[in-house]
């Protein structure tokens, strides 16, 4: 199995306990989300003391102007590049004084009370690092209350899911017969909303800055739970989640970064027969891609541009 030193450690916050709660928000070309995300943590805090820190990874559409004249008391680190969703977090969580530390998506709103009732969670449970919320669409249906660690059948439906019939199943990571009035242990919730008691840095440390997007999450909290810390999700802690804001603008190379995070995650934590078997099927997963990709462009589905961004990710992706 290959090893690989976490690169995410940080030194101490530079002003402990300045807050009850530092939320890092990452941001790149999401303003006018942002935004909203930012004009709902008030009210999402309960009355905690919080302090809000946004990372922009190079963004070009005015978000640290904007950030700059409508919330002049958030934190703000414009980075003036874009060094990945887990580098930036570090560098947010490297200046955070609070208590609890929560890493929260630009596109994303917690409902009044949601973040409160984290950081309460948390204070009364000392042996789980980390909660994640209920996330929930727009229009208000459940998005996910948390995911299984990935296994090979999740690497098979990722590509083949069968009509979709299996999209929320235990067999697909999901817990579906979870209950939605309590907490309950998952493996690890989505990179979207993370809200993670301090000890953790000392223990685990941060974020692995070898991921560059993807997978972070599941890499961290799989550490998580290797130091003896526990990871739930309170399901009465609701968010709304836009998703896939930033990545959508680039599909291609988000699609190549998906699988590269996720290579890099099984390496990790898994032998070698696993590490191949997953290999197996993302290259006769990116044929079927390729060949589906075809055919949507022989029906006017795509253009001729997108057909050749995506089939060139899906080289790119076989050949990892």
């Amino acid at each position: 199995m290959e090893q690989h030193a976490p690169t995410g450690l940080l030194e101490p916050a530079v002003v402990p306990a300045v807050a009850d709660l530092s939320v890092v928000i990452v941001s790149w070309n999401t303003r006018e989300l942002l935004l909203r995300c930012l004009a709902a943590l008030d009210a999402a805090a309960g009355g905690l003391r919080v302090e809000a820190i946004v990372v922009d990874n190079g963004s070009t559409d005015g978000t640290p102007e904007a950030v700059r004249a409508r919330f002049p008391d958030v934190r703000l680190i414009a980075l003036g590049a874009n060094p990945g969703f887990a580098a930036a977090n570090n560098r947010g969580l490297a200046l955070a004084g609070g208590r609890t530390l929560c890493l929260l998506n630009p596109d994303t709103e917690p409902r009044p009370g949601a973040l409160r009732a984290l950081v309460d969670y948390l204070d009364r449970h000392p042996d789980v690092g980390m909660v994640g919320p209920r996330l929930l669409n727009p229009d208000g249906s459940e998005q996910a209350v948390g995911f299984r660690f990935p296994t090979l059948a999740q690497v098979f439906l990722d590509f083949f899911p069968f009509g979709g019939r299996l999209a929320g199943s235990r067999l697909n990571g999901h817990y579906p017969r979870a209950p939605r009035d309590r907490a309950f242990p998952i493996d690890f919730p989505l990179g979207a909303c993370m809200a993670v008691r301090r000890a953790v840095l000392d223990t685990t440390g941060a974020l692995d800055e070898g991921f560059f997007m993807y997978s972070e999450e599941v890499d961290w909290c799989r550490r998580l739970r290797d130091d003896g810390w526990r990871v739930a999700c309170l399901p009465t802690a609701e968010v709304v989640h836009h998703g896939g804001q930033s990545t959508g603008q680039q599909p291609g190379r988000m699609f190549v970064e998906l699988h590269r995070s996720r290579r890099r995650y099984f390496r990790r934590h898994h032998g070698p027969v696993f590490v191949l078997a997953a290999q197996l099927l993302t290259r006769l997963g990116v044929l079927k891609e390729t060949i589906v990709a075809w055919r949507r462009l022989r029906r006017g589905e795509l253009t001729r541009a997108q057909w050749r961004e995506r089939v060139r990710a899906c080289g790119e992706v076989f050949r990892l």
